[in-house]
């Protein structure tokens, strides 16, 4: 199947394309609400109106709003909810319009609205935001478009990316989770005074794994390579033991109603997810051994989920600086690896919830080795950056190539070690 059968393009011809097939396969799921495991009929009808995409323009905010309220801008939102506005700020959310979708908007027509939904379908969904992509693209503007590049009132819209009012504000109404009951009744408020937003609306759905699922879940008859939705993280959830004890997407990437949503790319909350033994590290008859493994322990999906990450535990011998001897590498990758045209899965390895990944390291034993090293990697943006090296190298791209270098730096900058340990040979003495 070729990988631009979704979305129209051809991949051959016009090789930055290429990735927008798979921004579109990010940015395209399930068009209407998911239901979870234990669904209500108001949650899910909720969600069908809520998620109705491409989303309508908010229109005129009522006559009685201040400026504030009257604001889509984050920061806006900030004024009063600093603490959710300081943690979406350093969240992928607040990053999802970051340089490498930049950077392909970059290649587009501008007036292209169709084609531009590809990438904000979900990374940037506001109407509001739409528009600023055209104004921003007919202006011929060839940087990152930061905020200081612009000069649309109060800052640009288009690349804060999953801002507040992406999933909070639908035609200037404000919807969200019911009230905590841990926190303090409300003052009341004097006679005739102005109510916040005039009022909000609390909706279950908030606290649903199915909000969710509007961007990370593909429709059943979405785009799938050997038989598996691209996309299927939701799905993957519904089948998980966290499922079945009640445990929602957001119990474990928005903690106490926290607006972190951290995953994959943050150590501590993969380290808190995972479980990592080392054991029967020997050397045995000039023969090195050792096994290393990987437990998916608390991640309520497949870990990791989707194309983009890729996990390697790997083993090495190194000498008495502790440099690596390439020849003794020894790897197990953990992911699910697709061509960058998209066109087939090569492999798929990984773990459900409560599988094991297995490295069983046996080598001979290189006379220059003094250590051996076992560690994992966690790589993120995988796919990403392989598929900016490609159009990079191509010279397929032409107003956004500065812009996808950037974006290939942040990719290759986003891998860490979750587990590393150095150990000293044990080598038989001379007679």
């Amino acid at each position: 199947m070729d990988g631009s059968a979704e979305t129209g393009f051809s991949v051959n011809r016009h090789p930055i394309n290429f990735l927008l097939a798979c921004c579109f396969a990010l940015t395209m799921p399930a068009s209407t609400a998911m239901a979870d495991n234990h669904p209500g009929t108001s949650t899910s009808a909720f969600l069908s109106r809520h998620w109705q995409r491409p989303l309508q323009h908010q229109g005129e905010a009522p006559a009685s709003f201040p400026a504030l309220e009257a604001s889509l801008d984050p920061r806006a939102c900030g004024t009063c909810h600093p603490q959710q506005f300081q943690d979406w700020q350093g969240s992928l959310h607040a990053h999802a319009m970051g340089p490498g979708l930049l950077g392909q908007l970059m290649e587009m027509n501008p007036g292209d609205r169709a084609e531009h939904q590809a990438c904000l379908y979900c990374h940037a969904p506001l109407a509001e935001q739409a528009d600023e992509v055209v104004a921003w693209l007919s202006g011929g503007k060839t940087g990152t478009g930061s905020p200081q590049e612009e000069t649309i009132p109060n800052g640009p819209l288009y690349n804060q990316g999953l801002i507040c009012a992406g999933c909070h504000l639908r035609n200037f109404q404000v919807h969200g989770p019911h009230r905590n009951k841990a926190l303090p009744p409300s003052p009341p408020l004097a006679e005739n005074a102005h109510q916040p937003h005039n009022g909000w609306q609390p909706q279950d759905a908030f606290e649903s794994s199915s909000f969710c699922a509007a961007c990370h879940q593909f429709d059943a008859d979405g785009f799938a390579l050997n038989g598996k939705l691209l996309e299927n993280t939701f799905e993957e959830w519904k089948a998980s033991p966290q499922a079945k004890e009640g445990k929602s997407c957001q119990s474990c990437h928005m903690p106490d109603r926290r607006h972190l949503w951290r995953g994959i790319h943050d150590k501590a909350t993969v380290q808190s997810a995972v479980k990592i033994t080392l054991d029967e590290v020997k050397t045995n008859n000039d023969k090195v051994s050792g096994i290393l493994t990987l437990t998916s322990t608390e991640v309520g999906h497949r870990f990791p989920t989707y194309v983009t990450p890729r996990v390697v535990m790997e083993a090495i011998q190194l000498n008495s600086l502790s440099q690596q001897i390439p020849a003794t590498r020894q790897e197990q990758i953990v992911a699910r690896q697709v061509s960058l045209d998209l066109s087939q899965e090569l492999f798929d390895t990984r773990l459900a919830p409560g599988e094991t990944a297995r490295l069983d390291y046996q080598a001979p034993l290189h006379p220059e080795a003094k250590f051996i090293l076992f560690q994992i990697q966690i790589e993120p943006d995988t796919f990403y950056r392989d598929f900016y090296r490609a159009t990079l190298n191509s010279g397929s791209s032409d107003k956004g190539a500065e812009t996808l270098r950037l974006a290939l730096q942040n990719a290759e900058a986003s891998v860490y070690t979750l587990f590393r340990r150095e150990i000293p040979l044990e080598l038989d003495s001379e007679p």
